[in-house]
């Protein structure tokens, strides 16, 4: 009975720092020196290439940071105080807790706290899985809030910043997925992700150290969607106009040809989000 009651104990002490928001989110960032790089479909990219990643343009951004993982459904859950994601198996591991915590109070006649769904999902592994299903209204909201608690200056990046980060910057080694030639060894896609998202960082990084930006979930940038041009450009922000949001990268559901470096896709601001759908985020040195 005492041993009983002393993993109980142990139960509800692992559950009630969860009451309330969670900790203020750590981003991890990496810092990329700016450069000029040959943005669209380079030869590494063989025939896969669509029609909006041409022509092949010059383009020269300048430094900044960018995340070193994708949003979690932890860091979400931080700022937000919600969970959108359509991946979560905490609910499953919240009704075994309860079942079993319910049962020995019952048995004990004592009243210990049951952890609430939200609390258990916090105190899970499943925390580190990227966020999705999140639109970039929601987005904006959330990268707004983050920047009140922290007094940063965090945004999305801008397309040609993505690319150029996913490529390893102008010292890349030209590959055709972020990080390898080999898409099983840097990217969670259609053919080895098992329907589902992974938890971040479980796959090989790129030159640079940043972690799926092939694959697991695509990525909001904060561009809107225009077609490329010929001619050279520094630190380009897409159109002024339209409702089509750039997002890159593919996700867990895609096929190999739709994780490269390059491809390109494109949803409204305001549309729902989707379960491949998540965001990285950047900032400008200080």
């Amino acid at each position: 009975m005492k041993r009983l009651i002393h993993v109980l104990v142990i139960f509800a002490s692992i559950a009630y720092p969860f009451n309330g928001r969670a900790q203020t989110p750590d981003i991890k960032m990496v810092f990329v020196k700016g450069g000029t790089f040959a943005m669209g479909c380079v030869l590494e990219q063989g025939n896969d290439c669509s029609p909006d990643e041409k022509p092949v343009h010059q383009v020269t951004v300048s430094d900044f940071y960018i995340g070193k993982y994708e949003i979690t459904q932890a860091e979400w859950d931080a700022v937000m105080n919600s969970n959108p994601s359509y991946f979560t198996l905490a609910p499953s591991n919240w009704k075994t807790m309860k079942i079993f915590m319910t049962g020995v109070n019952k048995f004990n006649r004592t009243n210990y706290a049951v952890p609430t769904e939200t609390e258990w999902n916090r105190a899970s592994v499943i925390d580190g899985l990227p966020v999705e299903q999140v639109n970039l209204i929601e987005v904006q909201e959330f990268i707004r809030r983050l920047n009140e608690m922290t007094g940063k200056s965090y945004r999305l990046p801008t397309e040609a910043e993505w690319e150029y980060a996913a490529r390893g910057r102008a010292a890349g080694r030209n590959y055709k997925y972020s990080g390898s030639d080999e898409v099983g060894d840097v990217a969670w896609y259609g053919n080895n992700s098992g329907g589902k998202t992974h938890l971040v960082g479980t796959k090989k990084p790129n030159e640079l150290g940043i972690y799926d930006m092939s694959g697991n979930v695509s990525e909001w940038t904060g561009d809107k969607y225009g077609n490329y041009g010929g001619s050279p450009q520094t630190n380009p922000k897409g159109e002024t106009s339209g409702n089509d949001i750039v997002f890159r990268g593919g996700g867990w559901n895609a096929g190999s040809q739709l994780v490269r470096v390059t491809i390109r896709f494109r949803r409204p601001f305001y549309i729902t989000g989707d379960p491949f759908i998540g965001l990285r985020l950047a900032c400008d040195p200080e």
